[in-house]
């Protein structure tokens, strides 16, 4: 006989009322976390992942059954079955199809999503009102195999440096796996295209003064053992797990903000479904000063032009993306007959 359903609630959320249906279906097998654990545990940390989420089109990483079940990414809104208070916003694919994407104007909307079995929030880094002009300058540290965590949060030290000489204030958190994300408020005036090449400039900057760990190569077959900076994440329709988003893995980790000092003390599984409401209600945001002040990335695009004339140009682009002005041929250098000619 199959176990009877534990009956849908109704939990009011920021004014609203959402309903939780299914609250003692099991999210993540390996912990026995239920649905109930993960609307919980987003509501207790509803103000960081407010900063991070409010207004941002955000793609909804959705396991309806559990991580034992399908997942797929949810990047429209269904036209059906969605309460009238629901906000979207409008984006642009770089293939320039359209989608209305969950907007959240305030912490129902992240109930709603969890409601619907949302486990991670991949939100854009622009604003609904301007989704075409990044407002947060994203920086991917990537690890690579024979990498340890320490490796990848000194490479986060140089960029810190870096951050400093231009008089910048960025913002760490772990990605809830192995790497590190590092967040710089910009101001809404650039295109993706100017963002994604501040990024790269940024990027070649750290890679130059620690060349023998860090690397902006694209292909993996000439990173080696250093750590990879992905500046492909600030190309349009790529997204990060944004900071209190869990993540889908067997012990619910938690991409979490962390001060410096911190970044050098934690490892990453410290941070988890049970772990991180308690030390946002002790501790609170890290990240709560993140939206003081947006910088002006014109420095970084006058060393995109400095690179450029010193032979450094644009970088390829990620696979799915149309082929971009400027951009080198998207052939990795052993399989490149002109290299091999050569």
């Amino acid at each position: 006989m199959a176990a009877s359903r534990s009956p849908a609630e109704e939990i009011e959320v920021a004014g609203r009322t959402v309903r939780l249906s299914s609250p003692d279906k099991v999210c993540f097998p390996a912990m026995g976390y239920t649905k109930r654990d993960v609307f919980e545990y987003y509501l207790a940390v509803g103000d960081g992942i407010m900063r991070a989420l409010k207004d941002r089109p955000t793609t909804l990483q959705r396991f309806p059954d559990g991580l034992a079940g399908e997942t797929f990414f949810q990047k429209r809104i269904p036209t059906r079955g969605v309460p009238p208070w629901v906000r979207t916003a409008t984006i642009a694919f770089p293939s320039g199809r359209t989608a209305d994407e969950l907007c959240p104007a305030d912490l129902a909307h992240v109930a709603w999503a969890a409601q619907m079995g949302t486990i991670v929030f991949h939100p854009w880094p622009v604003r609904g009102a301007a989704p075409d002009n990044p407002d947060e300058l994203r920086i991917d540290i990537d690890p690579q195999p024979g990498n340890t965590f320490a490796d990848v949060v000194s490479t986060a030290g140089v960029i810190n440096e870096v951050l400093g000489d231009l008089g910048w204030a960025g913002y760490p958190k772990t990605s809830g796996g192995r790497g590190v994300h590092v967040y710089v408020r910009i101001r809404p005036d650039w295109s993706f295209v100017q963002v994604r090449r501040a990024a790269i400039a940024l990027a070649r900057e750290v890679e130059r003064r620690s060349p023998d760990r860090i690397t902006t190569s694209w292909w993996k077959e000439e990173r080696g053992e250093r750590v990879f900076l992905d500046y492909n994440q600030m190309a349009r329709d790529r997204t990060i797990a944004c900071a209190y988003s869990l993540r889908a893995n067997e012990r619910a980790t938690v991409s979490t903000p962390v001060t410096w000092a911190e970044l050098t003390e934690v490892e990453p599984d410290d941070f988890d479904l049970r772990t991180v409401p308690k030390r946002f209600a002790e501790v609170g945001d890290p990240h709560a000063g993140i939206d003081d002040v947006a910088h002006d990335i014109t420095p970084l695009l006058e060393w995109s032009d400095r690179d450029a004339a010193a032979g450094q140009g644009d970088l390829p682009y990620p696979p799915d993306h149309p082929k971009m002005p400027g951009e080198p041929k998207r052939v990795q250098p052993s399989k490149d007959r002109d290299l091999r000619k050569d």
